[in-house]
């Protein structure tokens, strides 16, 4: 029996786990208060996989849902504590070789405020805030057409 290589990311209210193994079957999820125990059968060539952990914090069981593709076996861990952040997946800070985080759903949330600012809306936000536009010389070149320029010279022609 192996483990099964997985993902997790943090969200305010839950923690996702993601058991990668292609067709699994026989899946058992079991959750727990802080423990989360996952078993299939899968991969190409039908091993038995295992994985049992100590959650960081508490979850909400009766909450907590898991969903089975052909491809990764989703676990939704519900928080008992909405709106902690948890730093890692498990209580005991050891490096586990099958578990990693999942940088394509990561978000840090803490930072953020209850609205949705878009990247561009920030970005507004932001360079509006550096100062107005008063604070900034006249620099359009369309205003001086008469104005002489040294980078104006003619080019000699290349041989």
């Amino acid at each position: 029996m192996q483990a099964a290589s997985a993902k997790w990311y943090d969200r305010r209210d839950a923690v996702f786990v993601e058991f990668c193994v292609e067709d699994s079957k026989d899946v058992q999820v079991k959750f727990e208060s802080s423990k989360l125990n996952f078993s299939c059968v899968g991969g190409t060539d039908n091993a038995k996989h295992q994985n049992e952990m100590n959650l960081f914090e508490a979850i909400d069981p009766n909450e907590s849902k898991h969903k089975r593709t052909d491809r990764s076996v989703l676990c939704c861990l519900r928080k008992s504590e909405v709106g902690k952040s948890w730093p890692r997946l498990t209580k005991e800070k050891a490096k586990l070789n099958w578990l990693s985080v999942d940088f394509n759903n990561w978000k840090d949330w803490e930072d953020d405020s209850d609205e949705e600012f878009s990247n561009y809306d920030r970005f507004s936000e932001m360079m509006n805030s550096m100062g107005g536009e008063d604070d900034l010389p006249d620099v359009d070149p369309a205003d001086e057409e008469d104005s002489a320029d040294s980078d104006d010279e003619k080019m000699p022609d290349l041989e």
